[in-house]
């Protein structure tokens, strides 16, 4: 069985999200998603929605490689595991062209945030300055496996309030990319975040997740400020219940899994 998906709904000869973006590969459409702007929002909730990254042509490409099972390594029945209801699969190496340069491309643009981050709550984990060099880390630590993943929600299903840890090696930083279009192919199921915050109780946000954005957002913890200077608050994310229709998503965690 090959591992490959098909090169033809990898490489996006469709119309891209504006016409600025014309013809632009995707690094050069993360790179201008106005990153001074998402990376206050970032250190303010810890969690910052781009605009329009890919057209609804690309997101359908992408959301219709969910039924080649020769794309991906595993599917997890979140029901079976008690992580909620749904359906979500793995990617298989080698990862389609379009999942693999997104990851890439958020990589190089959260690094600094993340560099930062680490500093503030003097973490003792570093990255090196490309994915493929913090790849092989992960790699060399046992943490062999691919973890971006497609998931598919249908009525009633949802995903309980998590973390994506896979090993001792992690980026504090991950991206999920809107598929479908709420509102329109699916009601409910809004992106959940919970934050619990130092000596206080938690924190709860809710966002909308458009077709073709971006949403970055928390791994594991992020700083705040506090008396002692900056302290680490623990966060997890989830899904809302899907009320009607069929919501697709693509999760882009930064480190592989053990």
């Amino acid at each position: 069985m090959t591992t490959a998906c098909p090169k033809t709904t990898t490489a996006f000869p469709s119309a891209r999200p504006s016409q600025e973006h014309a013809g632009a590969p995707l690094a050069t459409r993360v790179d201008d998603l106005g990153w001074p702007a998402l990376t206050a929002q970032l250190d303010e909730t810890g969690a910052a929605l781009s605009g329009p990254l890919l057209t609804p042509q690309e997101c359908r490409e992408i959301a219709g490689l969910y039924d080649d099972v020769t794309c991906f390594r595993s599917t997890v029945d979140m029901a079976r595991l008690r992580f909620g209801a749904g359906q979500y699969r793995y990617f298989a190496h080698p990862l389609p062209e379009a999942v693999t340069a997104l990851r890439s491309a958020f990589y190089q643009r959260l690094l600094p945030v993340a560099r930062v981050w680490a500093d503030r709550l003097r973490w003792p984990m570093t990255w090196p300055d490309t994915l493929d060099e913090w790849l092989d880390r992960c790699h060399a630590a046992g943490q062999t496996k691919p973890t971006p993943i497609l998931l598919r929600y249908g009525p009633g299903d949802w995903n309980a309030l998590h973390r994506d840890l896979y090993g001792d090696l992690v980026f504090p930083l991950q991206v999920v990319v809107g598929l479908t279009a709420p509102g329109t192919d699916h009601t409910g199921g809004e992106f959940l975040m919970a934050e619990q915050r130092p000596r206080a109780q938690s924190r709860g946000y809710a966002t909308v997740l458009g077709q073709g954005q971006a949403l970055i957002f928390t791994t594991r913890e992020r700083p705040v400020r506090s008396a002692r200077g900056w302290s680490a608050a623990p966060v997890r994310h989830g899904v809302s219940t899907i009320h009607t229709g069929r919501r697709h998503a693509l999760g882009l965690v930064l480190h592989d899994a053990t």
